[in-house]
């Protein structure tokens, strides 16, 4: 039998292609799913044969669900496309990134022509059962892993010194649940916050509003050219990189749209090695749970630049790898729990409760 999978965000057209295979000899199907995000998850307990995509869906296209398949889990798949220019140009771009064919979306009632739409599907679905996937090598690599240094050197504040006090935090893995616990501590007064989570864009702004609404500070998404103030937690946006900068004393953050940085969008160490381009040793860096080495480098450098920098320990940690790799780099001066760190925080900012430049 050969299995068959139909991703469309039209339950009719499912339906109608259910019914349409659903006497062909040899033809099963074995699933159906409304978008690709369901499809990823079925496709994790199934293996079918063959894959009927469509092309215009909700929260991911076929186009973008199609190069991710043909580089992770080839399948051969046919796409199902409106008759339209637009439809023809997107079915043109998947039969080059490695769809095996394409058929004309069913429409309207569907009641002409049904028995010719459904003798060329079954017959496609045969072909492509068959058919030698031509993946295109690059589609099967994976992404460079682009380092800091590429994107921003280390120089040092200009003054020599830095600026005012400040706190910058990196999580990935686990950090969501760990920053709600030492930010819904923290009481003011408190030096700016700056934090980079890793997560994709639309999550951050919602994750802000989250920690607003149940912290005593006031917290929110990065905005381009935002002043940083006291008692104040600034979340990098999902998508960009976050840059802390300095002009005349005052700190202010850059939302850059950059390509990622060890795989990460926004980085970690794309913020710790700004700050210390732009705080030096007024800052207290501080590297929590995550996967990966993504800030390992950056707070190497606030510690060679006079920076205070603490890792979470492993005990406390979700994930010990972004913490770990900063200790193995010696990139932080020690570990500390995750019930200790709004301490830490609080502590480092009544001792420069002025706010003013460490000097």
């Amino acid at each position: 039998m050969i299995k068959v999978m139909i991703i469309d965000d039209s339950a009719v057209v499912r339906t109608a292609m259910t019914d349409m295979l659903a006497d062909a000899a040899g033809i099963e199907v074995v699933a159906t799913a409304a978008d690709p995000i369901f499809a990823r998850d079925k496709l994790k307990k199934i293996t079918p044969d063959v894959i009927t995509l469509d092309v215009e869906m909700p929260r991911m296209d076929g186009l973008t669900f199609l190069k991710k398949l043909m580089a992770y889990k080839p399948i051969p798949v046919i796409m199902v496309s409106s008759l339209t220019q637009a439809g023809a140009k997107t079915t043109l771009e998947a039969l080059n990134a490695g769809a095996v064919d394409y058929i004309g979306k069913p429409t309207g009632s569907m009641g002409y022509g049904l028995q010719d739409v459904a003798t060329e599907l079954i017959e496609k679905i045969r072909s492509a059962a068959t058919a030698r996937l031509h993946v295109k090598p690059e589609a099967l690599q994976v992404p460079p892993k682009h380092d800091i240094e590429e994107m921003l050197p280390l120089t040092g504040p200009k003054s020599g010194l830095g600026g005012p006090p400040i706190v910058v935090i990196g999580a990935s893995t686990g950090g969501t649940v760990a920053l709600e616990t030492v930010l819904s501590r923290l009481h003011p007064p408190v030096v700016p916050i700056v934090v980079v989570q890793h997560m994709p864009p639309l999550f951050t702004h919602a994750f802000a509003e989250r920690l607003n609404s149940i912290c005593h500070l006031q917290v929110t998404e990065a905005q381009h050219n935002q002043y940083m103030t006291p008692n104040t937690v600034t979340i990098a946006k999902g998508g960009f990189h976050l840059l802390l900068q300095i002009s005349k004393g005052h700190y202010y953050v850059e939302v850059k749209d950059a390509p990622p940085v060890n795989r990460h969008k926004p980085s970690v160490d794309v913020l710790f090695r700004s700050t210390a381009n732009s705080a030096g040793r007024s800052a207290l860096g501080i590297i929590m749970t995550g996967m990966g080495d993504d800030g390992a480098k950056g707070l190497l450098d606030m510690k060679n630049l006079g920076a205070t920098t603490v890792a979470q320990d492993e005990q406390s940690c979700v994930v010990f790898g972004m913490p770990g790799a900063a200790l193995r780099m010696g990139a932080a001066t020690r570990e500390i729990s995750l019930g200790g760190i709004d301490t830490l925080i609080t502590t480092f900012s009544r001792k420069y409760g002025s706010f003013g430049a460490l000097r």
